[in-house]
């Protein structure tokens, strides 16, 4: 992936699947774990995964897929839940994927819980992607949850990013938004076609220096458009080889998508 320049600062077969909780509600602190009975109940939505249902060990599943290179994906049991670890060594990457996804109006929401062990210090403008969708009518590969070590500042911040389209290689990140090793947080995104927006929200707090849009993003000067997303993968993948530290480990929970934000409850 190319440096950034600083810039200030499923459906599944059968139908939707539910998920219990009570909407849209701020997260903000650390619960010391995932689900706490937030994970895949009531309310219906276009997906949804908690993995109480699988077993340990290594992860398969009829509902969603598996994208890997030097990469696993194990389901662990962590604090009384089932979480799903995902372990990538070197620059490699290791999703989960939601094929055959299909949101009305291309618009949607999303929400995962996640830890992450450590993030990349070196090379420099290392980059990493947890969320990436893509689909027809436009060949932008868009990373609604990713990031970038920023050599200049000694730390590595969030931001959404695209690349493969018009405007080329990017990554939006903001000083405003640090990451944080070793502690679960709530993240959801906004996947909006009417003006080609991005949103962010983490702990239920919304991120406004994050958000990209139809004109405004990290790109070349031309209008970023959302594909028409078919295929949405979370998990990990750095780009750059030869990264410190030599491995990654994060784990997630409560992954869903719907048609409405979804928060993060308590």
């Amino acid at each position: 992936m190319l440096p950034l320049l600083l810039t200030v600062g499923v459906v599944l077969a059968g139908g939707p699947v539910a998920l219990a909780g009570d909407g849209v509600a701020a997260g903000g602190h650390d619960r010391g774990g995932a689900g706490h009975g937030d994970g895949c109940g009531r309310r219906a939505l276009l997906f949804c995964e908690d993995f109480e249902r699988l077993p340990t060990g290594g992860a398969a599943t009829l509902a969603w897929g598996i994208d890997t290179r030097d990469g696993t994906l194990t389901v662990e049991r962590h604090r009384g839940d089932k979480v799903l670890r995902v372990h990538t060594e070197g620059n490699g990457r290791a999703f989960l994927r939601v094929d055959d996804f299909a949101a009305p109006g291309n618009s949607f929401y999303g929400r995962m819980r996640l830890r992450v062990d450590a993030f990349p210090t070196a090379p420099d403008w290392a980059h990493f992607t947890l969320v990436e969708a893509t689909g027809s009518g436009s060949a932008e590969i868009v990373r609604p949850i990713g990031g970038q070590w920023a050599p200049p500042l000694g730390g590595s911040y969030w931001g959404v990013g695209a690349d493969g389209g018009p405007t080329g290689d990017w990554t939006n990140w903001r000083e405003s938004a640090p990451t944080t090793e070793d502690r679960w947080q709530c993240f959801e995104w906004q996947w909006d076609a009417t003006d080609n927006r991005i949103g962010v929200w983490i702990d239920g707090v919304p991120q406004p220096d994050l958000t990209v849009t139809t004109t405004e993003h990290g790109g070349n000067p031309v209008d970023f458009v959302l594909p028409r997303a078919d295929t949405v993968k979370i998990g990990w993948q750095l780009y750059q080889p030869g990264p410190v530290p030599d491995h990654f480990d994060l784990w997630l929970d409560d992954l869903a998508l719907g048609e409405r934000r979804i928060g993060c409850g308590r």
